[in-house]
């Protein structure tokens, strides 16, 4: 087995959603064997952006946020201030997972950071991310290259949710959104940033550890 490497975590404030999709895909192409896995943790402006599923989507009564046509999977949804991001620039099949494996851990990823706020969240089979009474808090859709992970996650932490009345999130007709602030008072996007990048490194160094764990003689 390959030396273990840490995973780096950037913390990039507000930042516009293509030029970061730019990013993401510059890194991807650039990866080499050792290079190591990077977490990016942090807020786009509006937006709505589009997977690459097939089902049609519609933006309905939108005149000033802009729409993005991307190459993740899934289908619409939408980001604003208020809503974390983590994108998660990973060499999966290094760490020895499948995409099934890593859409769980993506997932749970947020199901750990809620369950820190005594929010009791959970999947839904056939709908990826993560629900809290049938109303959707977590959405993700990734994209795999040569085996590396881009794309990831956004969790509705304290946002304005109106846009998402504009659309069917994620092909869904009829689903409601909703956020860490409809259960906790006072909470910050900051704690919540935090947080989520705990549970983050948590998953990923047990990941390793049952990588190791199978490599040992």
């Amino acid at each position: 087995m390959k030396a273990r490497l840490d995973l780096i975590v950037r913390k990039l404030g507000i930042q516009p959603y293509e030029s970061v999709w730019q990013d993401m895909k510059d890194l991807t192409q650039s990866r080499g064997d050792l290079s190591p896995d990077e977490y990016w943790v942090l807020e786009h402006p509006s937006v709505f952006t589009l997977g690459l599923s097939k089902q049609p989507s519609m933006v309905i009564g939108n005149e000033d946020i802009p729409v993005i046509k991307t190459d993740r999977g899934g289908q619409i949804t939408y980001h604003g201030p208020g809503q974390i991001i983590g994108y998660f620039l990973w060499d999966i099949r290094r760490l020895g997972l499948d995409v099934h494996q890593f859409v769980r851990l993506v997932e749970q990823c947020m199901l750990d950071t809620l369950g820190y706020f005594d929010i009791v969240a959970s999947r839904w089979d056939g709908n990826p991310g993560v629900y809290v009474k049938g109303k959707k808090i977590g959405s993700l859709g990734i994209r795999l290259k040569h085996g590396c992970s881009y794309h990831g996650l956004s969790l509705n932490v304290e946002m304005d949710t109106e846009p998402f009345r504009m659309i069917d999130p994620c092909g869904i007709t009829g689903l409601q959104v909703t956020q860490i602030a409809d259960f906790v008072q006072d909470v910050s996007v900051a704690e919540v940033e935090e947080t989520l990048i705990r549970t983050t490194q948590e998953l990923y160094a047990t990941q390793l550890d049952r990588l190791a764990e199978k490599h040992e003689p």
